[in-house]
């Protein structure tokens, strides 16, 4: 056996899970060296508890459980910034989104209890619109999070941006409606 095949097999996922995300996103975390371009470009490592490259080399190394449970997933904003500049053209975003979904379907429990709160009413309001209805989102977030109080509390926020123009209180019209059905279907099914 070459050098080279016995490093590749060294980086593989090392258990069923680590396995199983890989197939879930249709990319493989194996190929990624280290080069920690995802790390040096991500704006939000000031924030995070596991580098990026750290937590696709936890993966490689079958660490699923370390990576569900840190405060990193939650804290990616999907920017795409580390996708881009991944020169192996690993979908790192998407694997950061997936382990998001992993962990609201373990029932782990985020550090930060409003992140997945954000997260699920976000795709909430996806699913529902086709795209991200503002003011729905915004009263559905704060009653979920804080409750009738935390929506006191973005009231005057939110009428100065309706009456600036910048939140709207009907949802636009969107075309894409079966597609999005479709993607929701799809990942339902997974």
């Amino acid at each position: 056996m070459s050098s080279i095949q016995t490093h590749v097999e060294s980086i593989s996922p090392a258990n069923g899970q680590a396995a199983e995300l890989t197939e879930l996103k249709e990319l493989n975390i194996s190929f990624c060296y280290q080069c920690e371009k995802c790390t040096n470009g991500c704006p939000l490592t000031f924030a995070m508890d596991i580098m990026p490259h750290q937590v696709i080399h936890n993966l490689q190394l079958g660490l699923v459980e370390e990576v569900v449970n840190s405060d990193t997933i939650w804290v990616c904003a999907s920017c795409e910034t580390c996708t881009t500049r991944c020169p192996n053209e690993i979908d790192i975003a998407h694997v950061m989104d997936r382990l998001r979904q992993h962990s609201i379907i373990r029932g782990v429990k985020a550090a930060h209890r409003q992140a997945p709160i954000f997260h699920e009413t976000f795709l909430s309001s996806v699913r529902r619109f086709g795209r991200m209805h503002e003011l729905t989102m915004a009263v559905e977030y704060s009653l979920r999070s804080e409750g009738v109080n935390g929506l006191r509390k973005q009231i005057r926020l939110g009428l100065e941006m309706m009456r600036r123009g910048k939140m709207k209180i009907i949802p636009g019209r969107w075309r894409a409606g079966k597609e999005v059905d479709d993607i929701f279907r799809t990942i339902k099914r997974k």
